[in-house]
């Protein structure tokens, strides 16, 4: 075949005929049809761009990447005619673009002042662009269209291998001069070759002279009018600068409880609900799209039948509905335990009784060591002490606490009716989630620490309300608003492309540099609320995931529904959790522990002895976490991964994919996608659809990889719409029984597309 075609088209012809030679695609009609066409070769690439897509299909995957080359020459002639150098190149001067960029203020001055310019040209020396070719079309569109910088008129300057380049750059900039450079190239290379990503929020913004750096949030909201009004000023602070929100509102009083004394005066938490449903909509993420809140509330809480399991369904009363937050449930194994009691005849009849966590502070007198009052929300299991269980059990046998009393399966049923309709409400199991936590020291055993999860349900950490202390007039007549600040959870994600990092044999090598660019993250990133400052810097958690599970099961020919794939999962993560902890053990050795170590289940053994780690490598790490401590309190956290793992060219997350051949949708494009590394020997193990997979399957998967993570796993269920209720409870139920901390979305097949936060799907 002719690549060189002397025509108007031929720099068009002459991609084609590379891209597909690299993919054996037969090209002969398209190069055939251009020759013919009395174009320009912008046209002719549009033209061809547009057969490449058309013709993506099952039989002829490999479309994609002509796709994305084509798409690519674009890229390059753009960002040339912007910065002023010859299309022949490609990629221009690295250091010019740096100079260029941060005069128009678009990098921070941050990069010039740390690094020399022969420093910049060296890296710049570093950057392969041989690598744009491993993106396929859908990868390469999103990362033109959402994160390479470009100016304040919209043009296109930088381009993929120089965004990868400034990220790693960003991220080791406080390093030792003497180790910097090093440690840029391997992040560079880490990055590059797609065998990882970063979150959203640092994909976006790292170099950048605006946004953060971190994904989501975690605040409990204080049972006071200062403490409610506070958090939501601290929430729109923080969704505008593009963060995913999740809050606890179990401590606020219920419908009809007394304030002041004054009986029957509480409107409960619908009201301040919706008011957060109103921020969410008013202040959007970087004015990119509506802000994304998630509420979570206990199933102890007397408002949980009261309006708040019914916040996003379509019936009732709209005044007391809340349709663009997301719900959740903390749900407690004594709950679960109901469910499963019956009478002679098989009929459910565990009974669930509700209160008003204010009522009860004041009724019960519990108390912790600084007299002050605690509730039943304070309270977990352990395996063999039941310190909820115990207390709840003392609350009902009150006679003077008001409560209200449901069949355990009534609660149940609207919970999964409300599923079915909008997906939510998530599942965090709090017993499990406060059981396995390595930090619960912070308050001691049957305190609960950890309260809900954030708005993906992949994080578990410390949390405790931020309180109001006084009011007052300083010196100079300014008013002063005293708080105490609470545990402010804060997430700093990345994850582990699976399908490309497991079969190079590099998770050793990548894992060790991806815990030292999340834990730099920690120092680097401006976070507006104060309170979240704090916990990051006193936790320094971090939340290493993965992304292209089933790609990576098609490619080692394991099937989904199989004993080999739960085998796999508990080996392969096993292997990730021990590279991340020695990782960030080794942090510890060169910086220092974080600060809440000593004490920690970390520092004592008892997280290792807890998964039944046994001898050889896990006692040596085991011995050596204990001596040298940990960088990080937490580390694994297992992310949706929607949008980054489209431009890693794999699955979301520990998903199975949708179908074999389907159309991606956002709002500003509609493509057609295949499943990755599709050939004839991979679409065995893709061809059921995921929801025609057995779930229970998916379930025992998540069991086995969620031992390994000391954080949660963001998990969905794939259930068709007409599942009956029976079969969608044995689904919860196994859940729980297999030690899952929490569930993301119920997809049913009914259900149009939800509208998620993007910067958790990273």
């Amino acid at each position: 075949m002719d690549t060189k075609v002397q025509t108007k088209v031929g720099h068009v012809l002459e991609i084609i005929s590379e891209a597909a030679g690299n993919h054996q695609l037969n090209t002969e009609g398209i190069i055939g049809h251009l020759k013919k066409l009395d174009a320009a070769e912008a046209e002719a690439r549009q033209h061809a761009l547009s057969y490449a897509l058309n013709h993506t299909a099952m039989d002829q995957p490999d479309w994609t990447f002509v796709a994305a080359r084509l798409f690519l020459d674009e890229l390059y002639e753009k960002a040339a005619e912007n910065r002023g150098y010859s299309r022949e190149q490609k990629y221009g001067s690295f250091y010019e673009l740096i100079e260029k960029l941060t005069s128009k203020g678009i990098y921070s001055p941050d990069l010039l002042q740390t690094y020399s310019r022969k420093q910049i040209e060296e890296l710049g020396s570093e950057i392969e662009i041989k690598r744009d070719y491993l993106f396929n079309y859908i990868g390469l569109f999103l990362m033109a269209d959402r994160y390479l910088a470009k100016d304040h008129d919209g043009r296109t300057f930088e381009l993929p291998q120089e965004r990868f380049m400034v990220i790693a750059m960003t991220l080791m900039k406080n390093e030792k001069e003497s180790i910097r450079q090093n440690l840029v190239k391997e992040a560079y290379w880490a990055l590059s070759h797609l065998y990882m990503t970063v979150a959203t929020p640092t994909l976006s913004n790292a170099g950048k002279s605006f946004g953060q750096l971190s994904s989501c949030f975690i605040d409990a909201v204080d049972d006071s009018l200062d403490g409610i009004y506070l958090n939501n000023w601290d929430i729109a602070r923080l969704s505008k600068d593009g963060g995913g929100i999740g809050i606890y509102y179990g401590k606020v009083r219920a419908l009809g409880s007394d304030i002041k004394k004054f009986k029957g005066t509480s409107s409960g938490v619908v009201p301040w609900i919706r008011l957060l449903n109103d921020t969410a909509v008013s202040v959007d993420q970087l004015g990119q799209r509506q802000g994304a809140v998630a509420i979570y509330l206990d199933l102890f809480h007397k408002d949980i039948m009261n309006g708040f399991l019914d916040l996003k369904t379509n019936n009732g009363d709209e005044r007391r509905k809340a349709h663009d937050i997301f719900t959740g449930v903390t749900v407690p194994d004594l709950f679960m335990k109901k469910l499963e009691e019956k009478d002679g005849n098989g009929r459910s009849i565990g009974e669930w009784h509700t209160f008003c966590p204010h009522q009860v502070k004041q009724m019960m007198g519990w108390k912790d060591e600084s007299g002050n009052p605690l509730g039943l929300e304070d309270f977990y299991d352990e395996k063999d002490q039941k310190y909820f269980t115990e207390k709840y059990e003392e609350a009902v046998s009150n006679p003077l606490l008001p409560r209200k009393t449901y069949r355990a399966m009534d609660v149940m049923a609207r919970i999964m009716v409300a599923q079915l309709e909008t997906g939510t409400p998530y599942m965090f199991y709090r017993d499990e989630v406060n059981r396995q936590n390595p930090n619960k020291h912070v308050l001691g055993e049957g305190r609960t620490s950890i309260y809900c999860s954030n708005l993906c349900t992949e994080i578990a950490q410390n949390m405790s309300p931020t309180t109001m202390v006084r009011e007052y007039e300083d010196e100079e007549g300014n008013i002063v608003i005293v708080r105490k600040p609470g545990d402010f959870v804060v997430c700093n994600l990345s994850s582990i492309n699976l399908a490309k990092a497991v079969p190079a044999g590099v998770l050793e090598r990548l894992i060790n540099i991806q815990v030292r660019m999340l834990d730099n993250a920690i120092d680097l990133n401006t976070i507006s609320v104060g309170q979240a400052r704090k916990t990051n810097q006193k936790y320094r958690a971090v939340g290493l995931g993965t992304f292209g599970w089933h790609h990576l099961l098609a490619l080692q020919g394991i099937h989904w529904e199989s004993e080999e794939a739960v085998q796999y999962a508990d080996k392969l993560y096993e292997d990730i959790a021990y590279h991340t902890i020695r990782s960030s053990m080794e942090l510890a050795k060169e910086k220092e522990a974080y600060s809440q170590f000593s004490g920690s289940e970390w520092q004592t053994g008892k997280y290792f002895e807890r998964r039944n780690y046994g001898p050889g490598r896990w006692a040596e790490l085991k011995e050596a976490v204990g001596r040298n401590g940990i960088r990080n309190g937490w580390l694994m956290a297992v992310a949706p991964n929607s949008s980054t793992a489209k431009i890693g060219g794999s699955t979301d997350g520990i998903d199975p994919l949708y179908a074999v051949e389907y159309a991606e949708e956002k709002k500003n494009f509609k493509f057609k996608v295949t499943a990755p590394d599709l050939n004839h020997i991979t679409y065995n193990f893709y061809r059921r659809a995921r929801h025609e997979l057995d779930q229970v399957w998916s379930i025992r998967q998540n069991a086995a990889r969620q031992r390994h993570i000391d954080q949660a796993v963001s998990f969905n269920l794939y259930v068709r719409h007409d599942i009956k209720a029976k079969d969608l409870l044995h689904l919860h139920l196994e859940s729980w029984k297999q030690g899952l901390k929490t569930t993301y979305y119920i997809r049913s097949t009914s259900q149009s597309e939800i509208e998620e936060c993007e910067a958790c799907h990273s």
